[in-house]
């Protein structure tokens, strides 16, 4: 089984999410989507599914101009994947709008919990990068924003240089190895780099957990949060191992002269989706909203504020603002994206041999 497929750098992308774009200036319907509409009168209610970090940016540079556009009060429910999906999949909210890393949506999708999406009502989609546009089929929601998975490392620990998933398994970093739990998101990136750094294009699952057994001695935690691993590398237990680009600034802001590293091979496409959710209400109204997360205005915003990393290809960032942000044609045509429907069939085996044969 392939899971795995490199993005060609044909691809248009930059990279950070959570904003999303509608348009400035005269092609407002065009661009923002005009479903709601302007009429005064009793605002509709449109709730929105989210984490809940940036609360702040979010109310202020999404929510708010939104509402004031559409005469709408946007209502967020809070609470991570998992909690929020098992909570649309037991019928106990009233969401119409729901994130979700690509990972959780998949499991959506083949759950029947969200609307087949109307891309007509969502121009932006044709501003994004094409990994960013239907990273789960055509029937459902875009990606708003995608990070990667990489490598951070203390060059004042660990002397060589890191360039490669290859070199998570030089000796020098025994001791000092943090790697993803294979429950936690990243876990199935892990062991499909394993899997290519044991020689295998296609992923090869006995090459992979053979792989991660070999480098397991030197392994110090397989972090499940990456709030470990930022507490560990500040601590100075650990100095090298993967982790999502969008937390190295964690990681920086203790260790100034740590490094991220977009491994050679590629780093990993880290995908958030926004879905309609099954009967909503307010189904041309929640795809007016996708559409301005996909905006450029939105999209600029969260990068400048390194919220999230864009999709939007009009969003230009200079090499400051660029820093700690997944950005570029030339990243993200390198990213390597996991097949998360052959993810969500094996999950469930992969977790009871890494038992078996990891922590056991």
């Amino acid at each position: 089984m392939k899971i795995t497929k490199l993005l060609g750098g044909f691809l248009t992308i930059s990279l950070v999410s959570a904003a999303l774009a509608g348009c400035g200036g005269g092609n407002g319907q065009a661009e923002n989507g005009a479903a709601g509409g302007t009429d005064k009168g009793e605002p509709k209610k449109l709730v929105v599914s989210t984490w809940g970090f940036s609360e702040d940016f979010f109310r202020k540079e999404v929510y708010e101009p939104f509402e004031k556009e559409h005469n709408v009060k946007i209502v967020v429910e809070i609470g991570n994947n998992a909690e929020r999906l098992n909570k649309i999949r037991q019928g106990s909210s009233q969401v119409d709008v729901i994130y979700l890393s690509d990972y959780y949506a998949q499991q959506g999708i083949e759950a029947g919990l969200f609307e087949k999406i109307d891309r007509s009502k969502i121009p932006n989609i044709d501003q994004i990068y094409d990994i960013a546009k239907a990273p789960l089929g055509e029937d459902y929601g875009p990606a708003y924003t995608i990070g990667q998975f990489g490598i951070a490392y203390n060059p004042s620990v660990i002397k060589t240089e890191v360039k490669s998933w290859k070199d998570l398994w030089n000796p020098e970093m025994a001791g000092k190895l943090t790697l993803p739990n294979i429950t936690s998101t990243t876990g199935p990136m892990l062991l499909d780099a394993a899997s290519n750094v044991a020689g295998s294009e296609a992923f090869d699952e006995d090459k992979a957990f053979a792989k991660v057994k070999e480098v397991n001695p030197g392994v110090v935690k397989y972090y499940d949060k990456t709030s470990e691993y930022v507490n560990m590398f500040s601590q100075g237990e650990i100095a090298v191992g993967p982790i999502m680009e969008m937390y190295f600034k964690d990681i920086q802001a203790a260790v100034p002269e740590a490094k991220f590293v977009s491994p050679e091979e590629g780093g990993y496409a880290v995908m958030n989706t926004v879905n309609v959710v099954k009967g909503s209400k307010n189904k041309e109204l929640a795809e007016a909203f996708i559409n301005w997360q996909l905006s450029k205005e939105v999209q600029e915003k969260s990068a400048k504020a390194k919220v999230d990393s864009p999709v939007n290809t009009n969003v230009k960032l200079s090499d400051e603002e660029a820093k700690g942000v997944t950005y570029g044609a030339e990243v993200i045509g390198k990213l390597r994206k996991l097949d998360m429907k052959a993810v969500n069939e094996q999950s469930k085996a992969w977790i009871d041999r890494w038992n078996r044969e990891i922590t056991q």
